[in-house]
């Protein structure tokens, strides 16, 4: 799951009701956008996209571009549900502010104030983490890392989640620096249902969604009702070939790191009540806001700076910002002299971006159902040089661009595999060696297994959808082949030998640099459970049920 993000802006709500998309008049600014939007559809293979744009208080936009899946004839339109991912983290964030709000607890508290059987790898940063951290991607845990727990989908709760955070590995300081997390969410979401006494489901159900009018919002896939207007995923197997469907997937036992699911509907009330510093729909002078002022000054405040790359390629230096860094659920930097509040959300066959210029009371966000998170980036980024007055760029195009450099540079890496490749050379042991029960600290167990054609396959206890087959690259080193290909996701698997001959360990990396950081295999420590992998009880035959 991906994601990257002034002054609060003044003023009510006004008239919160959203008007009917046939009398909403668009905005001059907007006269290109249909183009720009089906350019982008076209160049990156989007088959659907739905935006909202927001005003000064008024809902200036909202409209959906092509179709629900691809091949089919149902229409995107405002009020298709899509996976919103990891831009339900500002949710969460703001779940946490208004228990804040409430008395309850403060962003200050050490995590096992509220916890206090919360341990990671590391007994100093167990003591005196605190809530804020949870947040913002500071805690010394590395890229994505226990993101395996969750992504794909397990059958680990989220209690089994946090437990096993203990082992995950600790590959940097605390608060020493920036490495996205999803995982801490889940103890942020432990912290949220201690604290209120209610699922998380049901607190930012009742809580938020009600209050703010997010009638159609819904947390994870499993609360969808036959019938609903709901976008399908899409993936590219290999990042090449021909669009597939991308099966839904349900994040129960992490729902505060990317459960939600909005439509371009819910999404602009949730940017109205943003930019108007919590004041609520119908809001009368007095009211109370749904989160304070000063929470929401200290979600929208860098806690933890980040780096600024420089652009992938030239044509994208004009966005390159001039700060960047994370604050309590949300991405800030600065674009053309104004600071952004934003964050992306990256699923299986689904990304977006939500983006508020707070001293332009502007909001825009864009929901896709491809995985290719250009597609939000240009028209993001045309929607905000439109209300800028900037110079006209040609943002498909740069993306486009960058998006063709990051294949080659891909290609490039395959390539050296090839080179570096002993193609006549051949496995140590026998095949069903191999084969056998391999445990990790924190994930668990892994299964090498002798599939239905005799060859070996790969496959995770606790992960449905990850299970592949094993072909022989080179010396022990093999590449897991997932069966669902729409996972992107095909991984190096290599056996280290003891001088006797047995298997002391499995490694795991995934084989392109295209792949998502959350399939984290690179930090897995697969061990045998017995001295010799091929002693270990006989495995389930691949495909069966994983095992609890």
């Amino acid at each position: 799951m991906r994601a990257r993000p002034g002054l609060i802006a003044a003023g009510l709500l006004g008239a919160a009701i959203l008007l009917p998309l046939a009398a909403m008049a668009q905005p001059s600014e907007l006269a290109a956008l249909d183009a720009q939007v089906e350019a982008a559809r076209a160049r990156f293979d989007v088959p659907g996209i739905a935006i909202a744009v927001v005003r000064d208080g008024r809902v200036v936009l909202l409209r959906g571009y092509g179709q629900r899946e691809v091949g089919g004839a149902t229409p995107v339109d405002a009020d298709t549900l899509f996976a919103i991912a990891s831009i339900t983290k500002g949710f969460t964030a703001t779940a946490l502010s208004m228990l804040a709000d409430d008395g309850l607890l403060s962003l200050d508290d050490r995590v096992i104030e509220h916890l206090p059987w919360f341990r990671l790898g590391d007994a100093y940063v167990s003591r005196e983490m605190r809530l804020r951290d949870l947040l913002v991607h500071r805690s010394g845990l590395g890229l994505g890392a226990g993101d395996l727990l969750f992504w794909p989908a397990t059958d680990y709760d989220t209690r089994e989640v946090v437990e096993r955070l203990a082992n995950v590995p600790v590959s940097g300081g605390f608060r020493e620096r920036y490495a996205y997390d999803n995982v801490l969410y889940a103890v942020a979401q432990l912290v949220i249902e201690v604290r209120s006494g209610m699922s998380y489901a049901d607190f930012v159900t009742q809580r938020i969604f009600a209050p703010v009018g997010m009638r159609d919002a819904r947390i994870n896939s499993d609360a969808l009702r036959p019938g609903d207007n709901v976008a399908t995923g899409h993936a590219r197997p290999g990042f090449t070939e021909p669009l597939v469907t991308v099966p839904r997937m349900a994040w129960a036992n992490n729902s505060a790191a990317g459960g939600i699911y909005a439509s371009a509907r819910d999404m602009a009330r949730w940017m109205q009540v943003q930019l108007a510093a919590g004041a609520l729909p119908g809001a009368a002078e007095g009211d109370a806001p749904l989160f304070s002022a000063a929470r929401q000054r200290a979600m929208w405040s860098v806690v933890t700076p980040i780096a600024i790359p420089e652009p992938a390629v030239p044509a994208l230096a004009p966005m390159r910002p001039q700060f960047a860094g994370y604050g309590e659920g949300w991405s800030l930097s600065d674009y053309r002299g104004h600071k952004l509040v934003w964050h992306t959300g990256g699923w299986p066959g689904m990304v977006s971006r939500m983006t508020l210029v707070p001293g332009m009371d502007l909001g825009v966000v864009v929901l896709t159902n491809q995985e290719v998170g250009a597609a939000f980036n240009a028209v993001t980024l045309h929607v905000l040089d439109a209300f800028m007055a900037a110079p006209a760029t040609d943002w498909v195009d740069a993306y486009g661009q960058a998006v063709d450099a990051a294949r080659g540079k891909a290609d490039d890496d395959w390539q050296r595999h090839v080179a570096a490749r002993a193609a006549d050379s051949r496995p140590s042991l026998p095949a069903l060696r191999y084969a056998g029960i391999y445990r990790d600290p924190w994930y668990g167990d892994v299964v090498v297994e002798r599939a239905a054609d005799d060859r070996l396959a790969l496959r995770f206890t606790r992960t449905a959808q990850l299970v592949g087959d094993l072909e022989h690259w080179q010396h022990d080193t093999f590449i897991v082949r997932w069966r669902d290909r729409a996972l992107n996701a095909d991984a190096f698997a290599s056996f280290a030998l003891t001088p006797d001959g047995s298997i002391r360990e499995l490694r795991m990396e995934a084989v392109s640099p295209l792949t998502d950081f959350s399939y984290d295999f690179h930090d897995l420590r697969l061990v045998p459970v017995s001295p010799e992998a091929g002693d270990a009880a006989t495995p389930t035959p691949a495909g069966a049920a994983p095992r609890g």
